[in-house]
């Protein structure tokens, strides 16, 4: 691992880059506590086209944008700073490792790996569901002076991701530590709210559709339910890359695939794909139309509403009851919600008053911190740069890269 240059004169500013799915963003954070910029080129109409998105045109995208994002990113930083932002004033380069898409990734590892070897530079690697713990954490110490109280309890919660982490920092380097103590077994909440919403003929993504529409619906019309999960090993010679790993303690694991399965079934029951159909043309035809406009509720009869308020209810209920469970059974102190998801505004809703009901500190991002970005990126890599945990020369994508213990 490569030692940092002694410079004679430390700016604490790190260089994040992110490129682990459809967003290439790159960003300037100086300490791990201030973003100076934090730019992100987003692909979400490109992939809208197909419903979902396609790794090798993601891949493509980012070949594009990374030189202009990064560009755009240490202009702007110069601009909050007052002062010109240059590379040289860069102590290190962060780069997202993992989880993600391989071809993605490399294009964010390969270009990091380029300006950390031409400015001879520190680089730095980060996991992805670690950095989108430390973007709440970055804001919430913009906030007050004071720190979240540890143990804390990270719910990050995405497209991708669904996981439950118990994070505890250390004494003496800085470094965080992670156990993962629940995650999905099969279905991440954010990939639900995608598959649910394209099966009623919303748009892409999913996830501010049913945001959006839910309030005009019963959320008790329709009565999901959640069964207990039981985890099996897998059988030998075989893999389950979605199956918890054997751990000591309890676990708070989480499973979507029954509940997107059930709302199908109810769209059968209930003759509703002529309706959907149309839906689907309709908001096909109109590209200016928007999840929160008159016209978008008008879409959708009340039989409709009913279904989607009851999906987002009882989706938001089981999370909320697998990560409050956790946090009393594991002594949490705190509680960190992270990922796209937490931009949703009935989880934030109910966390909160669960929170305040419990007395316990709870914390959500920004909703510019919510989906992919750079700074929490570079805000993850300030205690590894503190520590001198650099990366070896031969880093590399690692797709289902797992975070702290399993």
């Amino acid at each position: 691992m490569r030692e940092s240059p002694d410079s004679g004169q430390a700016t604490g500013l790190i260089l994040g880059i992110e490129t682990s799915c459809d967003e290439t963003a790159a960003a300037v954070v100086r300490s791990g506590a201030t973003a100076l910029s934090n730019v992100v080129a987003s692909q979400m109409s490109l992939h809208a086209n197909y419903g979902g998105v396609v790794p090798e045109l993601a891949s493509r995208e980012h070949l594009r944008n990374i030189v202009p994002v990064v560009r755009e990113a240490m202009s702007r930083a110069s601009a909050a700073a007052g002062l010109p932002v240059n590379f040289a004033d860069l102590e290190a380069v962060a780069v997202t490792e993992g989880p993600g898409l391989a071809g993605a990734l490399l294009v964010g590892i390969t270009y990091a790996k380029a300006l950390s070897f031409g400015l001879d530079k520190p680089l730095i690697s980060v996991n992805h569901l670690e950095g989108h713990i430390h973007a709440v954490l970055m804001e919430a110490r913009q906030r007050t002076q004071t720190p979240m109280e540890l143990p804390l309890l990270a719910l990050v919660v995405s497209g991708g991701h669904t996981h439950l982490y118990l994070a505890r920092q250390q004494r003496g380097d800085s470094s965080w530590t992670y156990r993962n103590v629940g995650r999905t077994v099969d279905d991440a909440a954010g990939e639900a709210y995608d598959k649910v919403a394209k099966l009623l003929g919303l748009g892409y993504p999913g996830g501010p559709w049913i945001d959006a529409l839910a309030p005009d619906g019963n959320p008790r019309a329709v009565p999901f339910t959640f069964g207990p999960i039981n985890s099996r090993p897998p059988r030998a010679g075989t893999t389950n890359k979605k199956a918890p790993a054997a751990t000591e303690g309890p676990r708070f694991d989480f499973s979507f695939s029954g509940i997107k399965t059930a709302v199908l079934r109810y769209v059968e029951a209930h003759h509703l794909r002529k309706s959907i159909e149309a839906r689907r043309v309709a908001i096909a035809a109109d590209p200016n139309l928007t999840p929160k406009s008159e016209a978008a509720i008008k879409l959708c009869d009340q039989q409709t509403l009913d279904l989607i308020a009851s999906f987002q209810y009882a989706v938001v209920g089981n999370l909320q009851r697998q990560t409050f469970a956790a946090a009393e059974a594991l002594g949490a102190r705190s509680i960190v919600i992270s990922g796209g998801v937490a931009a949703n505004s009935e989880l934030r809703r109910r966390f909160q008053a669960e929170a305040d009901r419990r007395g316990l500190p709870i914390a959500f991002p920004s909703l510019a911190l919510s989906t992919d970005n750079a700074a929490m990126i570079a805000a993850a890599a300030w205690p590894k740069l503190v520590a001198h945990d650099f990366a070896s020369e031969d880093l590399g994508a690692t797709p289902q890269l797992r975070l702290g213990q399993q």
